[in-house]
């Protein structure tokens, strides 16, 4: 891991994290309880923060930042970034799923209990309301989360990632 102080500030984290091997954290970073950071992550915090909840996996590849003196990055609870998406100066609330290849950028807010489909780029300012799914370029509303969807996909997978993350502890 790649764990760098940047303009004074260095990051931290809460109890019980994984951090891979090739992974970076550089800066303003404040990370909460068993979070995990995977191979190839970056969370770069060097010209805004990012603040990161409780149990949130950064998957493979996957890159959290800001703007500078603009957009800071806050991540809630509970919360899967999967493999090669992209996070960007964004509000994400608690019970989120990012898919594979998504993209959050600047000043856009993803409510609780939603899913951001792989490959959908949410784009500067968009508000995901509660409870839905958003796909597509530019991602859009595509339908309500089912209850089944919530316990079976984004709190499964929050909670597969800290399965995985004991096998390398």
């Amino acid at each position: 891991m790649i764990l760098k102080t940047v303009n004074g500030k260095t990051p931290s984290h809460g109890t019980d994290c994984f951090f891979a091997d090739n992974c970076v954290v550089v800066g303003d970073v404040i990370m909460g309880d068993e979070c995990s950071v995977w191979f190839s992550a970056v969370i770069r915090g060097d010209v805004n923060y990012i603040k990161m909840g409780n149990r949130v996996n950064v998957q493979d590849g996957a890159v959290i930042h800001g703007t500078y003196k603009k957009s800071p990055t806050n991540i809630g609870n509970n919360v899967s970034i999967a493999h090669n998406a992209t996070i960007h100066g964004c509000t994400i609330h608690d019970n989120v799923l990012i898919g594979i290849n998504a993209v959050v950028l600047d000043d856009a807010v993803v409510n609780s209990n939603s899913i951001i489909a792989a490959g959908a780029v949410v784009t500067k300012g968009t508000i995901v309301e509660s409870g839905s799914i958003y796909a597509g370029i530019p991602a859009v509303k595509v339908k309500d989360i089912s209850p089944e969807l919530i316990s079976g996909e984004i709190e499964r997978i929050a909670e597969s990632y800290l399965m995985y993350s004991g096998w390398y502890k």
